[in-house]
């Protein structure tokens, strides 16, 4: 089931919003003080690609320098990169099939807000992050 959902996410949302990601990710890297971020992005744009099956958990050793780089990341590219999300959620809200695909793209929200300090992992291991 997880291979057909992605599937059909691809399609209708994955390759437009990967796109985004990617091209947020090139712009950051274009000077060498956003590099992270740049990296941030394209980690995020193969998660966007084929997300089911796999989440986001919070990086136990992220410390303070994370959490200023999300604030800087949000006002540069986390509030548009959130908006295409919202966008292509509503027309997936508006067909059966598309419900599920519509609440993974707003689960994509947060992560697209805050990238830092984040690490993708399968989601039958997402305690093992944490050491549990």
């Amino acid at each position: 089931m997880k291979t057909l959902l992605n599937v059909i996410w691809l399609v209708f949302a994955g390759a437009w919003l990967a796109l985004g990601y990617v091209a947020a990710g090139i712009v950051c890297c274009v000077l060498v003080v956003t590099i992270p971020f740049g990296i941030a992005s394209f980690r995020i744009a193969s998660y966007v690609l084929w997300p089911f099956g796999r989440t986001i958990v919070d990086r136990p050793t992220a410390g303070a320098l994370s959490t200023i780089g999300n604030v800087v990341w949000f006002f540069v590219a986390g509030i548009w990169l959130a908006a295409g999300h919202v966008v292509t959620a509503v027309p997936l809200f508006l067909s059966i099939i598309g419900i599920p695909m519509g609440i993974a793209n707003l689960k994509l929200i947060p992560v697209s807000l805050v990238p830092l300090g984040k690490q993708i992992v399968p989601t039958d291991r997402a305690f093992a992050a944490y050491g549990r």
